[in-house]
């Protein structure tokens, strides 16, 4: 079991420390946003995996109760293989910090969810305020796409059941009808991806874990990887040119060109539309994607292997 506990570890932190900052500095996620994706929701699956299997590891370990229930349907052999008859301080240590961890990653979650919860209400609230009066017997703001009377150009996806998308009219005359079609397509992609989870769950762990770098960057890369991955959405249907003069449009009075932090991604996106990168080929893609998936079972290889050798 030590060597269970050592090798879940090592995992956790290489997972944790050195990969996510090799996989920034890498270029091929500019090209394959979504693929991605997948692998830093691996990455995060693998370093859960591994901190849930040592925590399960280590109660078995040091509380006699947990040992029972875990282990009653498992053979003499495979209670024998994991040596739980005792448990080292440095275990129990390991056990109370893990137990710690996902005490607080489950407040973190639950608090992300809540604050979510309580910004969509804010922001539907808002919106039926300001949404313009319909005819007697329509709906009120609960159609799929929302049109706002205001000269400022802009347009945004909001998640809920249904999802809505936000127009105002500012845009409208702003954008051509291709143009639009490319915007509408863009937050579509999000709505049909379900970006708001993949982004709950980057911002919860990021805030509770924020010197991890994994998570970190997790949270950056996420916000980043979810608007390249639209765009391209957007791209197959309008064509990468339509999609780059729309997003110019949309915001070049915000300065989309400039180089300052926080309008550096509208630049890189308008970049790279207008200069498409080369993609990797399909059969580059599924063999990453297949690498990635196969990485969550490493955890999952070390907690049952003890067993797996001792069962005849």
């Amino acid at each position: 079991m030590t060597y269970c506990l050592l090798l879940l570890s090592a995992v956790a932190v290489t997972a944790a420390v050195p990969v996510p900052r090799l996989l920034t500095r890498a270029k091929w996620p500019e090209r394959e946003p979504v693929v991605a994706l997948w692998v830093w929701q691996c990455l995060v699956a693998t370093v859960l995996l591994c901190c849930l299997t040592a925590l399960a590891l280590g109660a078995a370990a040091v509380f006699g109760t947990v040992r029972a229930q875990l282990f009653a349907p498992a053979p003499p052999a495979v209670t024998a293989a994991y040596d739980l008859s005792h448990a080292s301080p440095w275990t129990t240590v390991l056990t109370v910090l893990l137990a710690c961890g996902a005490a607080w990653t489950a407040a973190m979650l639950a608090r992300e969810l809540v604050e979510a919860r309580r910004r969509r209400a804010g922001a539907r609230a808002h919106l039926r305020d300001r949404a313009p009066d319909l005819p007697a017997g329509l709906p009120e703001g609960r159609g799929p796409l929302l049109v706002l009377e205001e000269e400022y150009p802009d347009a945004w996806w909001m998640p809920g059941s249904p999802p809505q998308l936000i127009v105002r009219t500012g845009a409208l005359q702003r954008l051509t009808d291709h143009q639009l079609d490319a915007v509408l397509t863009h937050e579509r992609g999000h709505a049909r991806a379900r970006h708001d989870w993949l982004l709950h769950l980057s911002a919860a762990l990021a805030a509770g874990f924020p010197r991890v770098p994994l998570f970190a960057h997790f949270c950056e890369q996420t916000h980043r990887l979810v608007e390249l991955s639209a765009d391209d959405t957007a791209s197959r249907r309008c064509g990468h040119l339509t999609t780059a003069l729309a997003l110019i449009e949309l915001n070049q009075h915000r300065g989309v060109l400039s180089c300052s932090s926080s309008h550096r991604l509208l630049g890189e996106r308008v970049d790279r539309l207008l200069e498409p990168p080369p993609r990797l080929g399909r059969r580059h893609r599924a063999l990453t994607t297949a690498a990635a998936s196969l990485v969550p079972l490493v955890p999952l290889l070390i907690t049952f292997a003890p067993g797996l050798t001792a069962l005849p």
